[in-house]
């Protein structure tokens, strides 16, 4: 029990004095809680009205967000709110957001591979669909350590993803499996800028070639590094759930969430 709140239970019948003595307090703290009681009882509804919200953003994000992402979503929401109240209510419900396990490497580089132009350089914009588009890979994590892999080909006009693949392997296939549905999904690619990271089955010769029979231009970053943060965003935001929590599953249990 509360030491303030043991005097004020009892004051009546032993006296403030008495009490603050035996419990080791001075009068004039006890004086300050109580004079301050009101305010306090006030925060702490405001606390747990503010706790009622945050479970129910956290259940929304079936329990992936932390601190930064519930502050995001209040301050969108015209709420302003610091993130240290927000991490004080969210330790004192319980609740906390996932903490992704250690990456899995996708990006290997070839240093013998054909230097490709920068043709976008940090400019992860277009003036229109079907100009600029950025290739990527990541890894699906399954029970047992094992992963799928998936491919994505977006379009950085609309942010669309216009092409995917998933396999069990990140050899070439999967990226020029890819780059087959964004071409079958927007009916060609002339003209088409399509930039993507380092790793080797982008700069190997294959995927190149399939980018002139495409019609489009092959370019990669002049530094080492992500290919681009949209594609960088779209997979954290798919696939942190089950980066976080594998599962068992197959190709076609991921194929509805993408």
């Amino acid at each position: 029990m509360n030491r303030f709140q043991c005097v004020a239970d009892h004051q009546r019948r032993y006296g403030v004095k008495r009490l603050c003595t035996i419990l080791g307090i001075a009068r004039s703290s006890f004086c300050y809680w109580r004079r301050t009681a009101a305010g306090r009882a006030a925060r702490q509804a405001a606390d747990a009205a503010l706790a009622a919200r945050m479970r129910a953003v956290h259940r929304e994000s079936d329990g992936t967000y932390g601190v930064p992402r519930i502050t995001a979503e209040f301050r969108e929401a015209g709420e302003r709110v610091n993130h240290r109240r927000v991490a004080r209510v969210m330790r004192q419900a319980g609740l906390a957001g996932l903490r992704l396990r250690r990456r899995h490497r996708t990006t290997v580089a070839d240093p013998a591979a054909v230097k490709a132009p920068d043709l976008i350089g940090r400019v992860f914009t277009a003036s229109g669909p079907n100009t600029k588009y950025v290739g990527d890979i990541t890894c699906l994590p399954l029970d047992g350590g094992k992963f799928l892999y998936l491919a994505t080909v977006i379009d950085l006009a609309s942010r669309r993803l216009v092409g995917w693949a998933v396999a069990d392997h990140m050899r070439t296939d999967l990226v020029l499996d890819a780059l087959t549905a964004a071409e079958r999904t927007r009916g060609s690619l002339t003209g088409a800028v399509m930039h993507t990271d380092h790793g080797t089955q982008y700069t190997g010769w294959a995927f190149a070639d399939a980018c002139r029979q495409a019609g489009g231009r092959f370019a990669v970053p002049a530094r080492r590094g992500p290919a681009a943060a949209p594609s960088r965003r779209f997979m954290a935001l798919l696939w942190r759930p089950a980066a976080a929590r594998p599962v068992a599953a197959s190709r076609a249990f991921f194929r509805p969430g993408v």
